[in-house]
């Protein structure tokens, strides 16, 4: 059966849910998206949790891990910043992280990830903005 992700509602109610975001592939970089989709959550009330072997010990004010492996806080969940042939890994890490949400970001999608991910009960979402779907499904409250 071919992949399909989750409905608008389903994806606004997975939001709502959401406390800890860990950002696998977080740079440190200002100009990067990685950094600019992290910042916008990250003003939206999200705490971010920056993944990345390498960069500045914080990222947004966060202290960086090397991997989901270090995190110690629960993570809601996992927004991915790299290549299709890493999410594998990187959903077996979520896994054993005990993550909720493995969530490949716009432009990005692994079958193979998926599977490893939902087989170990997460719920996954692929190749979606995590900061588009947030604007549309949780516009701003005044």
């Amino acid at each position: 059966m071919a992949f399909e992700n989750p409905s608008r509602d389903e994806i606004r109610t997975i939001l709502e849910k959401t406390t800890n975001i860990a950002v696998v592939g977080l740079s440190d970089k200002p100009d990067r998206t990685s950094h600019m989709v992290a910042a916008a959550m990250q003003d939206r009330g999200y705490r971010i949790i920056p993944v990345n072997p390498t960069g500045a010990d914080t990222i947004l004010g966060e202290k960086r891990y090397n991997s989901l492996a270090e995190v110690p806080d629960a993570i809601d969940i996992v927004n991915v910043f790299r290549r299709s042939e890493f999410c594998a890994e990187v959903a077996e890490e979520a896994v054993k992280a005990g993550a909720k949400v493995l969530w490949l970001q716009q432009g990005i999608e692994s079958e193979e990830a998926a599977d490893i991910a939902a087989a170990g009960g997460l719920q996954v979402i692929m190749d979606r903005c995590i900061k588009v779907e947030d604007a549309v499904t949780r516009p701003v409250r005044g």
